[in-house]
This record gives structure tokens, C-alpha cells and sequence, in this order.
């Protein structure tokens, strides 16, 4: 869904990073059954990391990146800064599409290249994990950033016929609307010149975006539907010599389904650190 995933509690895919030091929560233990993949690529759990973090206490953020060291938030800064101006590139692209062709139709072709490398970019934050400059779990990340590839280039990219559908755009508006204000929240935290709007937005705009993207991802699984089936795509019939067989008309409706029951259980706790951030820190400034 959606790194609607990695998700991270503003919206993708998908940290305060899913990228600035450690999360409050990671995600539900369900989010690493069967179909979750789907399910996470329009997330945006704290669970998630691309390299600076998202404390529970962002009081205790200096002190964690002084002890990542110099490099590694260097590393962590640039990372964050280039897949912010990505997605900002791809954002113009498909408002300057939209305002010239007035269609739909045709945009994820022209933005394609784009697309599939900033988010297959986004595998460096497994790696993030695996080496330990963020303490997130691999797993997680790598189920929420997985989810997100498998949108781009396992439906949308391997099945054209459903390239112009409305739903694609969906999902890609959802995408690129968190993933700028996710990666700039990480940017922005690790230089420690946090502006209240962009935390704000971070923690309010998956409240509609969420939603969108991940009825978009839905919609554009269903309507690949057909194509699998009769072409069979991907999937392994028997016999064979492996003896083994693979369907892949039903994992994509056993993936569909899985959204059922995880969609309320990351919304809700999206919801929770949305409470967490925006309410405790009122109440701290009424202290004040």
C-alpha cells in the first residue's frame, strides 16, 4: 500500500523518519502475513525506515544521530534530501501532464521512469536496517517497502492494459503527496530545524491519503484481474519437474484480501501517534 507504506503515521512505503532514528511503535505482528505486502505499500507506520527516525521523544533525537556519527547522518541527510526532490520531480511532472493532455490517460507512461527508480531506490532502507544505522526491524521495512515495488513493477508496470486506469492515479497522487512530506519530515528532523507544518501534515494527511491509496492499490489489483487469469501470467502450472505450482490470479486475491484485516489495525495506529505527537506536544506548550 502503500510505504498507503512503510508506513510511517504521515502518511508510502511506509519513519520520522522511516528514516531518523528509532520509531515510537513498530507495526502489528499481522502486518507479516500472507498479502501484508499489498497492504503496507500505501502505509505510512512508524515501523519504517529510510534513515533518520522517528522517536517517541524527539528531545532524545540529537543525542541517537550524535551517536550514529558524522557519516552516517551525512549519508542519512543526503538520502532523505534526494528522494524528497525525486518525488517533487515526479509531482511537477504529472501536474505539467494533467495541464497539458487535460487526460489521465498517458500519464503513467510519461512518469514511469521516474517512478521505478526512486521507489526501487528505496530499497537502500533495508539496507539502512541491515547495517544498523537505523534501528528498525529488517523485516518490517522491508515487507513495507517490498509492498510498494510490487505495486510498480509486478501490476502497474507488467500488466499495461491497466496502466490508464483512474485507480493508478489514485494511488500515485496518494504516493507522491506522502513521500514528500514523509522524506522532508526525515530531511528536516535530522537537521534538527523541524517547521511545525511539515510535522503537522506528516501527521495529518494520511487521514485522507491512506484511504485514497489504498483504495486506489484495490481497484488497480482488481482490474489486472482479468489479464492474469487468462493469461496466466507469473504463474507455475503442473506438472513440472520442480513439482510445484503457483497461481497467481489467487495470490492476487488473497493479497486483496488481507487488506480486510489489516487496514483497520495500521489506520488505527496511525491514529495513535498521530495522538501521541500533535496532542502531547499542545499539552506541553499549554505548560509552557
Amino acid at each position: 500500500m502503500g510505504r498507503l507504506t512503510e508506513a510511517a503515521a504521515a502518511g508510502g512505503g511506509a519513519g520520522a523518519a522511516r528514516s531518523a532514528g528509532s520509531p515510537p511503535d513498530l507495526l502489528p505482528l499481522s502486518s507479516t502475513s500472507p498479502g501484508c505486502a499489498a497492504t503496507m505499500a500505501s502505509s505510512e507506520e512508524d515501523g519504517a525506515n529510510g534513515g533518520a527516525s522517528e522517536a517517541s521523544d524527539e528531545r532524545e533525537a540529537p543525542r541517537k544521530r550524535r551517536r550514529l556519527g558524522f557519516l552516517a547522518t551525512a549519508w542519512l541527510t543526503f538520502y532523505n534530501i534526494a528522494m524528497t526532490a525525486g518525488w517533487l520531480v515526479l509531482a511537477i511532472a504529472m501536474v505539467r501532464f494533467y495541464m497539458e493532455k487535460g487526460t489521465h490517460r498517458g500519464l503513467y507512461k510519461s512518469i514511469q521512469k521516474t517512478l521505478k527508480f526512486f521507489q526501487t531506490f528505496a530499497l537502500l532502507e533495508i539496507v539502512h536496517c541491515l547495517i544498523g544505522i537505523v534501528p528498525t526491524s529488517v523485516l518490517v521495512t522491508g515487507v513495507q517497502v517490498s509492498s510498494r515495488i510490487f505495486m510498480v513493477w509486478l501490476i502497474t508496470h507488467s500488466i499495461k492494459p491497466i496502466q490508464n486506469e483512474e485507480s493508478v492515479v489514485l494511488f500515485l497522487v496518494a504516493w507522491t503527496v506522502t513521500e514528500i512530506t514523509r522524506y522532508s519530515f526525515y530531511t528536516f528532523s535530522l537537521l534538527d530545524h523541524l517547521p511545525y507544518f511539515i510535522k503537522w501534515a506528516r501527521y495529518n494527511f494520511f487521514i485522507l491519503l491512506y484511504p485514497v491509496g489504498v483504495a486506489g492499490e484495490l481497484l488497480t489489483i482488481y482490474a489486472a484481474l482479468p489479464y492474469v487469469k487468462k493469461t496466466g501470467m507469473f504463474s507455475i502450472r503442473l506438472p513440472n519437474k520442480y513439482n510445484v505450482s503457483f497461481d497467481y490470479y489467487y495470490f492476487l486475491l488473497i493479497t486483496m484480501a488481507s487488506y480486510i484485516p489489516l487496514f483497520p489495525q495500521l489506520y488505527f495506529h496511525m491514529l495513535r501517534q498521530r495522538r501521541k505527537v500533535l496532542h502531547g506536544e499542545v499539552i506541553v506548550e499549554k505548560d509552557d
